[in-house]
């Protein structure tokens, strides 16, 4: 309970009863403690929440608690879910219920839109807005470990306890500069089932597109696709079955055999004789055998006019003009390669020219370009004008 030592469940029946607490809360903070390292599924080792009269820690290791009464509360569609940086633990929740528990608020998204940085750390939150310190000394602990000790346990209820307080302050302040609709957009990325779907058919689109002839994309795809069934498989991440480097390697050089496999400098010594080696120069061989088959269909981008550099740099005074009196970082609103996308092309697919970003630069942005706008200098300030 507050202003005592937090709980640390361990069974199911006290598991209800924090439950039920949390129940009554409009909102609760969570947070997540776990392994990757050595593994590609996530090895969850504390549950910690907060939020109305609860504090408790929840041991998901402890062999006679049952965490299905706590996803029901994840699960509640009435009570926020109060997260800082959720992408991870929310791939943890996603794959314990098959769904993303809604509804969620992120605080570093929320730092974002208040203009507090666009990537700020869950230490650096607490010290600007509650003025408060975080003890890191526990952060990369192996939390799989039993006991816990207790500077462990001051720890990880202190990612919860600080975040229930942040919570009200961040909606305050979105509120007063009318940013809430900011929130909502960015976070439609992370309430997305579909980034917490590690389909093998789908491993291609996270790697980059380097050639675009049918060969390259083909050994690319296939290639791909078995990397991460057999990190599946074998509950290792992906890098240490292959690296992304050996699958670029290998779709430019395609090697048939075991032999050609082992000259490539991206695969670690010996590799080729190895029995996992052999399914990898199957899959080889299938891609290099019909790659129109198997090779994704995928556009290549429009070549870049010439002679973009003026239009380019006076994009960017705006965009820093624009960041400056919205109080955010200029990368937040559009990073260096939206920029010369936008110069380029007016319908560039970017999120300079959607949502509250459009609004707040790409709109202005497109003007400039139709000479509705210009830049000037008043004293040492830059300013837009109206023509």
């Amino acid at each position: 309970m507050v202003g005592n030592e937090p709980q640390v469940v361990t069974d199911t029946a006290t598991l209800v009863k924090v439950c039920a607490g949390l129940r009554k809360a409009d909102f609760f903070a969570v947070d997540t403690e776990f392994l990757r390292e050595s593994t590609y599924w996530s090895k969850l080792c504390l549950i910690q929440v907060a939020g109305g009269d609860v504090e408790a820690i929840i041991d998901p290791l402890a062999k006679d608690l049952d965490l299905r009464p706590f996803l029901g509360v994840m699960a509640e569609p009435t009570i926020t879910k109060v997260f800082h940086a959720a992408r991870q633990d929310l791939e943890i929740f996603y794959r314990l219920m098959g769904q993303v528990p809604l509804p969620l608020f992120d605080s570093q998204i929320a730092a974002m839109a208040t203009g507090l940085g666009d990537s700020i750390g869950y230490d650096t939150l607490v010290q600007k807005m509650l003025n408060q310190s975080v003890d890191k000394g526990s952060r990369f602990t192996d939390w799989s470990r039993r006991p816990l000790t207790d500077k462990q346990l001051t720890y990880a209820i202190g990612d919860v306890t600080h975040l229930r307080d942040l919570y009200p302050l961040l909606v305050g302040r979105l509120e007063e500069h009318n940013r809430l609709s900011w929130v909502d957009e960015e976070m439609a990325g992370l309430t997305n089932p579909g980034i917490y779907q590690f389909n093998p058919e789908d491993a291609w689109r996270r790697m980059k597109i380097r050639k675009y002839t049918p060969q390259w994309l083909a050994v690319m795809r296939l290639v791909s696709r078995w990397r991460e069934r057999e990190a599946q498989t074998r509950d290792k991440p992906r890098g240490r079955i292959i690296k992304d480097d050996a699958i670029y390697e290998i779709a430019q050089q395609a090697p048939r055999n075991a032999e050609a496999l082992g000259r490539m400098r991206a695969i670690p010594r010996g590799f080729e004789r190895s029995s996992i080696a052999q399914g990898l120069l199957a899959v080889i061989n299938e891609a290099l055998d019909d790659p129109a088959q198997h090779a994704p269909e995928i556009k290549r981008p429009p070549a870049m006019p010439p002679g973009l550099g003026p239009v380019t740099e006076m994009l960017k005074v705006l965009l820093r003009i624009k960041a400056e009196d919205l109080g955010v970082a200029p990368r937040l609103i559009a990073n260096a390669a939206d920029i010369e996308q936008l110069a380029a092309f007016d319908d560039a697919d970017i999120p300079a020219l959607k949502g509250w970003r459009f609004e707040a630069f790409g709109d202005e942005a497109l003007r400039l370009k139709r000479g509705e706008l210009s830049l000037t200098l008043k004293g040492k300030r830059a300013v837009i004008e109206i023509r």
